[in-house]
């Protein structure tokens, strides 16, 4: 019989996780990823939309490609998956693998984020963020959006 060992919690919670999917079966879920015309967006668009408000997607000529875009209101909506974007709701889990990976390049995101809200205040326009997890409730978030857009 082998002699029993003690290890602490501390050294277990160090060791690194496995992932369960090979790299090819991770590559290809990943790239099934979309940065347009994900369902949180849609549902917002057609929210909007069916309150009468009409609006441009995507605006290439603004800086961080909005996507909505009332150019008569000077005003943008982005609508940020909740993991993707950092926004700390519970909504999400923090990756397990490749943490030096994925912590700079999530902590990068949220600082362009910021950086194009910024840009967008400089040059006079008005951007509000939707969060996935705030979806859920539509009702709230149709108060929200008018307060935001104002009467059709």
């Amino acid at each position: 019989m082998y002699p029993r060992t003690k290890v602490s919690r501390t050294t277990m919670a160090r060791k690194r996780h496995v992932d369960p999917l090979t790299p090819r079966e991770r590559s290809e879920r990943m790239s099934r990823i979309r940065s347009t015309d994900t369902k949180p967006e849609m549902a917002v668009r057609r929210l909007v939309y069916g309150m009468g408000y009409r609006y441009r997607l995507h605006d290439s000529g603004l800086p961080g490609n909005p996507d909505m875009v009332f150019r008569s209101r000077k005003k943008v909506i982005f609508v940020h998956g909740c993991f993707w974007h950092q926004h700390g709701c519970g909504h999400y889990k923090q990756p397990q693998t490749k943490r030096d990976f994925w912590y700079p390049k999530l902590a990068k995101n949220r600082a362009r984020d910021i950086k194009v809200q910024r840009d967008l205040h400089k040059l006079g326009w008005e951007s509000i963020v939707i969060w996935e997890c705030e979806i859920k409730n539509l009702d709230v978030l149709r108060d929200r959006l008018i307060n935001f857009l104002g009467p059709e």
